[in-house]
Parts: structure tokens; C-alpha cells; sequence
């Protein structure tokens, strides 16, 4: 039997259902709150994972999806979002525009759609291991799906 999908994995799994994209959002059994984790519990490519990070663009948070593969280098993401300043959200902001906890993040289900980025290296991946809410549920996208899903722009981020 399936385990129940935590809370914060429910407005992510309504948000799924209305865009019409056919996904099974899984519960692990231990957390995937960083991109090995997550990858470990997969059994993926670090790379495919889409990590949901909530930096503050002059001021405005924004969510960047970027491959688990590589950090980013906030110069380049900074030039790349033409922004003046951009600098990592602390964990109150991330919480408050997404309504969920770092290491869970998901692309979508925040109370407001967030302007996104997405790393450029993502579309390397057939498939895309992305956060769904909480950090032990985890959902296979596409590409496509995830930019349709989330309206991003696709940017270099590394």
C-alpha cells in the first residue's frame, strides 16, 4: 500500500491534476533533502536531479531549478536573470513563497506562482527527478513538462 502524501505534498499533487500532467509524486523512507540523497534513493544521475532553489533577485524571491550536478555561480545566474543582485534565500523567505521547507521544494503547489528559472543543463535528461513538497517525496518530470509546468526561462545558472 501506498504511504499518504504529506500535507505540504498535497497542493503540489492539485496543481499536477489541473495542468493536466501525469506524474506519481513518491514517499521515500528516508529524506532527499540534497541532490545526492536523492539520487541515492532513486537510483539516478545526481544530474537529473531538478533542484528547487528560492534565491532573492533585487529583492523579489524567484526559484531556480537547477541540475543537482553542479552548484551555482551566482555571477552567471545573476548576469543570466539580468538582475543587479541576487543572493540565496534564508529559510523564512523560502518558506513564506513556497510554503515549504528547503531540501523539499517542489517546482509548483507554492500559495503564488514564483517567477523560475531553469539551469539550461536540465534538458540534458529524458527524465528529471524533481522535490514535491516535502523533503521525503520526490516526481518524475520531463523537461518539457517542468518548463510548461512552471513557465521558466531557461538560463545558464554554472
Amino acid at each position: 500500500m501506498d504511504a499518504p502524501l504529506p500535507e505540504r505534498s498535497r497542493p503540489v499533487q492539485d496543481q499536477l491534476t489541473a495542468a493536466g500532467v501525469e506524474t506519481t509524486i513518491r514517499v521515500l523512507p528516508d529524506s532527499a533533502r540534497t541532490a545526492a540523497e536523492a539520487a541515492a534513493a532513486i537510483e539516478c544521475d545526481v544530474a537529473a536531479i531538478a533542484n528547487s532553489l528560492v534565491f532573492v533577485a533585487d529583492g523579489e524571491p524567484v526559484l531556480v531549478m537547477t541540475s543537482g550536478g553542479h552548484r551555482v555561480d551566482l555571477a552567471v545566474l545573476t548576469r543570466s536573470m539580468g538582475a543587479e543582485e541576487v543572493t540565496m534565500a534564508p529559510a523564512p523567505v523560502v518558506r513564506s513563497a513556497t510554503g515549504q521547507a528547503i531540501g523539499g521544494v517542489a517546482p509548483v503547489g507554492h500559495p503564488a506562482p514564483l517567477r523560475t528559472f531553469i539551469d539550461e543543463a536540465l534538458q540534458e535528461h529524458d527524465e528529471l527527478w524533481a522535490a514535491a513538497g516535502h523533503p521525503h517525496t520526490v516526481m518524475p518530470l520531463t523537461f518539457a513538462q517542468l518548463r510548461e509546468l512552471t513557465g521558466g526561462t531557461v538560463v545558464p545558472v554554472a
